[in-house]
């Protein structure tokens, strides 16, 4: 059987990487398509392009943005057999809180097609198969199957000894926060609470087209790392007290939650406190404090002082329980 696995950056698609391994274990066919520009139009008249050649017997497409994909369904019987929408991000609302709301118009409509011509539907969690849900009519309700895998790290991730002799880090325990620098990542909020508590040590691993612009200002408490490679950040988290997800409150914080933050879990499976904030917690995990982000700096303060919870066996989330479940959607599929 041949899968194509589709987004429009595969390169840099955590879930879609994730998704081709555990396919190849069940020994499947993988098609990654590869695109010679980040044009949309671009990424649409090849991937159109790709199919036809390839002819796949399912697509396995990953949302955002949904726009790109409107015309891959008009294809099917002719060029593929099934159509998987993995659901991962609430595109349209996103899209609205850069635009206004009429892209969160123009992405639902495109949400809701892609969603009803789908024959299957993946998502990340319980908050976006129900908005994902609420697409479908009541005859695809009844039919349409929709299968939460949530994005969690493979557990080799803990494993991972990889070397970070070149960052010099803190000898007093310090905060950690690792991430794209930017507006959607809760930049404002960690300056604010770098500048708030001078004698708190924050450990920045991450970069980001204006990270430079962000942290001009040389600010004594803080170790900038710039960008690290996936492998290193183990070393990291390991040295750290605790670790933070400083996200805004939006519209979107009720479909974050923490079966679809990777890092989040990455954390919780090192055993480190992790404190965040624009999160929906969906289940009570060890160690996990969730906040707003005004009541950051005094639950750092209560936590520094604090042990974590000691995780047993139940408590780690990894990848590979999600194995089973793809391997039975797959086969129900086709």
């Amino acid at each position: 059987m041949k899968i194509l696995l589709l987004s429009n950056q595969p390169e840099s698609t955590t879930r879609l990487k994730l998704f081709k391994n555990t396919l190849e274990i069940l020994n499947y066919t993988v098609v990654l398509p590869e695109f010679t520009s980040k044009n949309w139009y671009t990424i649409s008249r090849e991937t159109k392009k790709c199919i036809m050649g390839e002819k796949p017997d399912i697509i396995h497409l990953f949302n955002v943005p949904d726009i790109i994909y409107r015309h891959i369904p008009d294809l099917r019987g002719k060029y593929f057999s099934r159509l998987i929408y993995d659901y991962r991000s609430p595109w349209g609302l996103e899209y609205e809180l850069i635009f206004g709301p009429p892209a969160r118009i123009i992405g639902e409509h495109y949400e809701r097609k892609l969603a009803r011509l789908s024959d299957a539907i993946v998502t990340v969690n319980s908050p976006l198969k129900n908005k994902v849900q609420g697409y479908l009519d009541r005859e695809d309700e009844k039919t349409k199957s929709i299968t939460i895998i949530p994005n969690y790290p493979t557990s080799e991730f803990v494993r991972e000894i990889g070397s970070d002799d070149s960052v010099l880090l803190p000898e007093d325990p310090f905060v950690l926060f690792v991430g794209r620098i930017d507006k959607h990542e809760g930049v404002h909020n960690l300056l604010n609470l770098i500048k708030i508590m001078p004698r708190t040590r924050f450990v920045v691993v991450g970069a980001g087209p204006f990270s430079r612009y962000y942290f001009r200002k040389n600010y004594s408490n803080v170790t900038l790392t710039g960008w690290q490679p996936h492998h290193s950040i183990p070393n990291f988290i390991r040295r750290a007290r605790m670790c933070i997800i400083p996200f805004s409150e939006t519209k979107v914080t009720p479909y974050i939650t923490d079966k679809s933050v990777w890092k989040l879990n990455e954390y919780l499976n090192f055993g480190k406190i992790v404190i965040a904030s624009g999160i929906t917690p969906e289940e009570k995990r060890k160690n996990l404090n969730i906040c707003r982000p005004a009541e950051f700096p005094e639950l750092i303060k209560q936590m520094m002082e604090k042990e974590p919870e000691p995780l047993e066996d139940g408590d780690y989330r990894f990848w590979e329980m999600n194995r089973n479940v793809i391997k039975t959607l797959y086969e129900t599929i086709i």
